[in-house]
Protein backbone atom coordinates (compact mmCIF):
# COMPACT_ATOMS: atom_id res chain seq x y z
CA UNK A 1 0.00 0.00 0.00
CA UNK A 2 1.10 3.50 -0.69
CA UNK A 3 2.16 5.82 2.07
CA UNK A 4 -0.40 8.26 3.37
CA UNK A 5 0.59 11.85 2.63
CA UNK A 6 -1.59 14.40 4.44
CA UNK A 7 -2.57 17.54 2.56
CA UNK A 8 -2.66 21.01 4.02
CA UNK A 9 -6.37 20.56 4.79
CA UNK A 10 -5.86 17.30 6.68
CA UNK A 11 -5.88 17.46 10.44
CA UNK A 12 -4.23 15.03 12.80
CA UNK A 13 -0.89 13.24 12.76
CA UNK A 14 0.17 11.42 9.60
CA UNK A 15 -0.14 7.65 9.45
CA UNK A 16 3.17 5.95 10.14
CA UNK A 17 4.54 3.40 7.79
CA UNK A 18 4.65 -0.09 9.38
CA UNK A 19 8.02 -1.37 10.49
CA UNK A 20 9.78 -3.61 7.99
CA UNK A 21 9.65 -6.56 10.34
CA UNK A 22 5.86 -6.46 10.38
CA UNK A 23 5.73 -7.34 6.68
CA UNK A 24 7.15 -10.77 7.53
CA UNK A 25 4.42 -11.54 10.04
CA UNK A 26 1.63 -12.43 7.56
CA UNK A 27 4.12 -14.43 5.47
CA UNK A 28 5.04 -16.50 8.55
CA UNK A 29 1.41 -17.57 8.87
CA UNK A 30 1.31 -18.26 5.13
CA UNK A 31 4.39 -20.48 5.50
CA UNK A 32 2.62 -22.29 8.34
CA UNK A 33 -0.37 -22.73 6.08
CA UNK A 34 1.87 -24.30 3.43
CA UNK A 35 3.55 -26.53 6.01
CA UNK A 36 0.17 -27.82 7.16
CA UNK A 37 -0.72 -28.61 3.55
CA UNK A 38 2.54 -30.49 3.05
CA UNK A 39 1.94 -32.44 6.24
CA UNK A 40 -1.59 -33.29 5.08
CA UNK A 41 -0.24 -34.68 1.80
CA UNK A 42 2.40 -36.76 3.59
CA UNK A 43 -0.20 -38.20 5.95
CA UNK A 44 -2.72 -38.91 3.17
CA UNK A 45 -0.28 -41.02 1.18
CA UNK A 46 0.62 -43.04 4.29
CA UNK A 47 -2.94 -43.88 5.24
CA UNK A 48 -4.30 -47.40 4.86
CA UNK A 49 -7.40 -49.29 5.94
CA UNK A 50 -5.37 -50.63 8.87
CA UNK A 51 -3.93 -47.20 9.77
CA UNK A 52 -6.82 -44.77 9.19
CA UNK A 53 -5.43 -42.29 11.70
CA UNK A 54 -3.14 -40.94 8.96
CA UNK A 55 -6.19 -39.77 7.04
CA UNK A 56 -7.63 -38.20 10.16
CA UNK A 57 -4.34 -36.40 10.80
CA UNK A 58 -4.42 -35.06 7.25
CA UNK A 59 -7.95 -33.75 7.77
CA UNK A 60 -6.93 -32.07 11.04
CA UNK A 61 -3.94 -30.46 9.31
CA UNK A 62 -6.26 -28.94 6.72
CA UNK A 63 -8.40 -27.52 9.52
CA UNK A 64 -5.33 -25.91 11.10
CA UNK A 65 -4.34 -24.53 7.70
CA UNK A 66 -7.73 -22.83 7.36
CA UNK A 67 -7.18 -21.05 10.67
CA UNK A 68 -3.67 -19.96 9.61
CA UNK A 69 -4.97 -18.73 6.25
CA UNK A 70 -7.60 -16.63 8.02
CA UNK A 71 -4.99 -15.24 10.40
CA UNK A 72 -2.51 -14.13 7.74
CA UNK A 73 -5.12 -12.01 5.97
CA UNK A 74 -6.44 -10.65 9.23
CA UNK A 75 -2.97 -9.65 10.41
CA UNK A 76 -2.08 -8.09 7.04
CA UNK A 77 -5.18 -5.90 7.15
CA UNK A 78 -4.81 -5.03 10.83
CA UNK A 79 -1.15 -4.03 10.52
CA UNK A 80 -1.48 -2.45 7.06
CA UNK A 81 1.23 -4.76 5.72
CA UNK A 82 -0.53 -6.17 2.66
CA UNK A 83 1.86 -6.46 -0.29
CA UNK A 84 2.00 -7.89 -3.79
CA UNK A 85 4.54 -10.47 -2.65
CA UNK A 86 2.31 -11.60 0.21
CA UNK A 87 -0.66 -11.89 -2.13
CA UNK A 88 1.22 -14.07 -4.60
CA UNK A 89 2.73 -16.22 -1.85
CA UNK A 90 -0.69 -16.70 -0.31
CA UNK A 91 -2.18 -17.79 -3.65
CA UNK A 92 0.60 -20.32 -4.25
CA UNK A 93 0.22 -21.66 -0.72
CA UNK A 94 -3.53 -21.99 -1.21
CA UNK A 95 -3.07 -24.05 -4.36
CA UNK A 96 -0.87 -26.49 -2.43
CA UNK A 97 -2.77 -26.58 0.85
CA UNK A 98 -6.37 -26.23 -0.29
CA UNK A 99 -6.02 -27.66 -3.80
CA UNK A 100 -3.43 -30.41 -3.98
CA UNK A 101 -3.67 -31.64 -0.37
CA UNK A 102 -7.47 -32.19 -0.24
CA UNK A 103 -7.42 -33.68 -3.76
CA UNK A 104 -4.79 -36.24 -2.67
CA UNK A 105 -6.66 -36.91 0.58
CA UNK A 106 -9.97 -37.38 -1.24
CA UNK A 107 -8.40 -39.77 -3.76
CA UNK A 108 -6.55 -41.91 -1.23
CA UNK A 109 -9.33 -41.97 1.36
CA UNK A 110 -12.34 -42.32 -0.90
CA UNK A 111 -11.11 -44.52 -3.75
CA UNK A 112 -7.67 -46.07 -3.39
CA UNK A 113 -8.57 -48.05 -0.26
CA UNK A 114 -11.43 -49.96 -1.90
CA UNK A 115 -11.00 -53.71 -1.33
CA UNK A 116 -10.01 -55.97 -4.22
CA UNK A 117 -12.98 -58.23 -3.50
CA UNK A 118 -15.46 -55.98 -5.28
CA UNK A 119 -14.01 -57.02 -8.63
CA UNK A 120 -10.87 -55.74 -10.35
CA UNK A 121 -12.77 -54.20 -13.27
CA UNK A 122 -15.28 -52.33 -11.11
CA UNK A 123 -12.61 -51.20 -8.68
CA UNK A 124 -10.43 -49.85 -11.49
CA UNK A 125 -13.34 -47.86 -12.94
CA UNK A 126 -14.24 -46.38 -9.57
CA UNK A 127 -10.63 -45.43 -8.87
CA UNK A 128 -10.42 -43.79 -12.32
CA UNK A 129 -13.59 -41.85 -11.53
CA UNK A 130 -11.99 -40.76 -8.27
CA UNK A 131 -8.86 -39.59 -10.06
CA UNK A 132 -11.00 -37.50 -12.43
CA UNK A 133 -13.05 -36.04 -9.56
CA UNK A 134 -9.90 -35.16 -7.61
CA UNK A 135 -8.35 -33.45 -10.62
CA UNK A 136 -11.55 -31.51 -11.34
CA UNK A 137 -11.56 -30.36 -7.71
CA UNK A 138 -7.94 -29.20 -8.03
CA UNK A 139 -8.58 -27.48 -11.36
CA UNK A 140 -11.66 -25.72 -10.04
CA UNK A 141 -9.76 -24.53 -6.98
CA UNK A 142 -6.90 -23.13 -9.04
CA UNK A 143 -9.38 -21.45 -11.40
CA UNK A 144 -11.20 -19.97 -8.41
CA UNK A 145 -7.95 -18.46 -7.12
CA UNK A 146 -7.01 -17.11 -10.55
CA UNK A 147 -10.41 -15.45 -10.93
CA UNK A 148 -10.16 -13.96 -7.46
CA UNK A 149 -6.72 -12.50 -8.22
CA UNK A 150 -7.64 -10.81 -11.50
CA UNK A 151 -11.06 -9.45 -10.54
CA UNK A 152 -11.02 -6.30 -8.46
CA UNK A 153 -14.78 -6.19 -7.88
CA UNK A 154 -16.43 -9.50 -8.83
CA UNK A 155 -20.22 -9.42 -8.89
CA UNK A 156 -22.28 -12.41 -7.76
CA UNK A 157 -25.15 -13.63 -9.90
CA UNK A 158 -27.47 -13.30 -6.88
CA UNK A 159 -26.42 -9.99 -5.27
CA UNK A 160 -27.23 -9.40 -1.64
CA UNK A 161 -27.22 -6.26 0.47
CA UNK A 162 -24.64 -3.70 -0.72
CA UNK A 163 -23.24 -3.26 2.78
CA UNK A 164 -22.44 -6.95 3.15
CA UNK A 165 -19.27 -8.64 1.91
CA UNK A 166 -19.57 -11.86 -0.02
CA UNK A 167 -17.33 -14.29 -1.85
CA UNK A 168 -18.24 -14.92 -5.47
CA UNK A 169 -18.19 -18.70 -5.50
CA UNK A 170 -17.14 -20.87 -2.57
CA UNK A 171 -13.63 -19.92 -1.40
CA UNK A 172 -11.08 -22.68 -1.78
CA UNK A 173 -10.30 -22.95 1.98
CA UNK A 174 -13.98 -23.69 2.63
CA UNK A 175 -13.97 -26.25 -0.18
CA UNK A 176 -10.95 -27.98 1.35
CA UNK A 177 -12.63 -27.83 4.74
CA UNK A 178 -15.72 -29.54 3.33
CA UNK A 179 -13.50 -32.43 2.21
CA UNK A 180 -11.61 -32.62 5.50
CA UNK A 181 -14.81 -32.43 7.58
CA UNK A 182 -16.23 -35.58 5.98
CA UNK A 183 -12.98 -37.51 6.51
CA UNK A 184 -12.74 -36.34 10.11
CA UNK A 185 -16.40 -37.19 10.74
CA UNK A 186 -15.66 -40.93 10.59
CA UNK A 187 -12.20 -40.62 12.15
CA UNK A 188 -10.37 -41.24 8.90
CA UNK A 189 -11.76 -44.71 8.22
CA UNK A 190 -11.58 -45.01 4.41
CA UNK A 191 -14.54 -45.91 2.22
CA UNK A 192 -14.87 -49.64 1.61
CA UNK A 193 -17.99 -49.73 -0.59
CA UNK A 194 -17.95 -48.84 -4.27
CA UNK A 195 -21.29 -47.05 -4.30
CA UNK A 196 -20.21 -44.82 -1.42
CA UNK A 197 -17.11 -43.95 -3.45
CA UNK A 198 -19.32 -42.96 -6.38
CA UNK A 199 -21.33 -40.74 -4.04
CA UNK A 200 -18.04 -39.25 -2.82
CA UNK A 201 -17.11 -38.43 -6.42
CA UNK A 202 -20.48 -36.70 -6.94
CA UNK A 203 -19.87 -34.70 -3.76
CA UNK A 204 -16.47 -33.59 -5.05
CA UNK A 205 -17.91 -32.56 -8.41
CA UNK A 206 -20.54 -30.50 -6.57
CA UNK A 207 -17.90 -28.75 -4.44
CA UNK A 208 -15.85 -28.03 -7.58
CA UNK A 209 -18.91 -26.46 -9.21
CA UNK A 210 -19.59 -24.29 -6.17
CA UNK A 211 -16.03 -22.94 -6.38
CA UNK A 212 -16.30 -21.80 -10.01
CA UNK A 213 -19.92 -20.64 -9.96
CA UNK A 214 -20.90 -17.01 -9.40
CA UNK A 215 -23.13 -17.64 -6.40
CA UNK A 216 -22.43 -15.66 -3.27
CA UNK A 217 -21.04 -17.09 -0.04
CA UNK A 218 -20.70 -15.23 3.23
CA UNK A 219 -17.35 -13.58 3.85
CA UNK A 220 -16.06 -13.21 7.38
CA UNK A 221 -13.84 -10.35 6.22
CA UNK A 222 -16.79 -8.03 6.75
CA UNK A 223 -16.73 -8.58 10.50
CA UNK A 224 -15.21 -5.62 12.32
CA UNK A 225 -14.64 -6.36 16.00
CA UNK A 226 -14.04 -2.67 16.66
CA UNK A 227 -17.75 -2.02 16.23
CA UNK A 228 -19.71 -2.73 19.44
CA UNK A 229 -22.56 -4.53 17.66
CA UNK A 230 -20.14 -7.06 16.19
CA UNK A 231 -18.88 -8.28 19.56
CA UNK A 232 -21.63 -10.88 19.44
CA UNK A 233 -19.41 -12.64 16.88
CA UNK A 234 -16.84 -13.12 19.63
CA UNK A 235 -19.43 -14.88 21.75
CA UNK A 236 -20.49 -17.05 18.82
CA UNK A 237 -16.88 -17.91 17.97
CA UNK A 238 -16.13 -18.77 21.60
CA UNK A 239 -19.13 -21.10 21.71
CA UNK A 240 -18.10 -22.76 18.44
CA UNK A 241 -14.52 -23.26 19.66
CA UNK A 242 -15.83 -24.86 22.86
CA UNK A 243 -18.10 -27.20 20.87
CA UNK A 244 -15.22 -28.13 18.56
CA UNK A 245 -13.07 -28.96 21.58
CA UNK A 246 -15.65 -31.41 22.94
CA UNK A 247 -17.04 -32.85 19.68
CA UNK A 248 -14.97 -31.75 16.70
CA UNK A 249 -16.19 -34.47 14.32
CA UNK A 250 -19.86 -33.48 14.34
CA UNK A 251 -19.40 -29.74 14.83
CA UNK A 252 -16.93 -29.28 11.96
CA UNK A 253 -19.08 -31.37 9.63
CA UNK A 254 -22.16 -29.34 10.60
CA UNK A 255 -20.29 -26.07 10.00
CA UNK A 256 -19.15 -27.24 6.56
CA UNK A 257 -22.66 -28.38 5.65
CA UNK A 258 -24.23 -25.12 6.82
CA UNK A 259 -21.74 -23.06 4.81
CA UNK A 260 -22.40 -25.11 1.67
CA UNK A 261 -26.16 -24.82 2.08
CA UNK A 262 -25.92 -21.09 2.76
CA UNK A 263 -24.70 -20.44 -0.77
CA UNK A 264 -27.09 -22.91 -2.38
CA UNK A 265 -30.14 -21.64 -0.49
CA UNK A 266 -29.21 -18.00 -1.11
CA UNK A 267 -29.10 -18.73 -4.84
CA UNK A 268 -32.41 -20.63 -4.70
CA UNK A 269 -34.07 -17.82 -2.75
CA UNK A 270 -32.86 -15.26 -5.29
CA UNK A 271 -34.22 -17.32 -8.21
CA UNK A 272 -37.61 -17.79 -6.54
CA UNK A 273 -37.87 -14.13 -5.61
CA UNK A 274 -36.93 -13.02 -9.12
CA UNK A 275 -39.52 -15.34 -10.70
CA UNK A 276 -42.25 -13.97 -8.40
CA UNK A 277 -41.60 -10.34 -9.34
CA UNK A 278 -43.76 -8.79 -12.09
CA UNK A 279 -42.07 -8.38 -15.48
CA UNK A 280 -40.43 -4.98 -16.04
CA UNK A 281 -42.40 -2.47 -18.13
CA UNK A 282 -41.45 -2.28 -21.82
CA UNK A 283 -38.93 0.33 -22.84
CA UNK A 284 -40.02 3.40 -24.75
CA UNK A 285 -38.49 2.27 -28.05
CA UNK A 286 -40.19 -1.12 -27.77
CA UNK A 287 -43.54 0.48 -26.95
CA UNK A 288 -43.31 2.78 -29.97
CA UNK A 289 -42.84 -0.19 -32.34
CA UNK A 290 -45.69 -2.20 -30.78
Amino acid sequence: MSNYAPSSETHGPPRRRPAKGLYLLPSIFTAGNMAAGYYAISQAIQGTANDPWHFDQAAKALGIAIVLDFCDGLIARATNTASAFGKELDSLADVITFGVAPAVLALMWGFRMLPQGIGPGLRMRVVQLGAIASFVFLLAGASRLARFNIQTNPQPSNPGRPDRKYFVGMPIPAAAGSIAAVVHLINGNPLQTWWLSIGWAVYMFAIAFLMVCTWRFFSFKGINFRQPQNFRWLIAMGAIIALIFFSSEYVLFALALVYILSGVLARLWFVLRRSSLPPPPPRQDEASHA
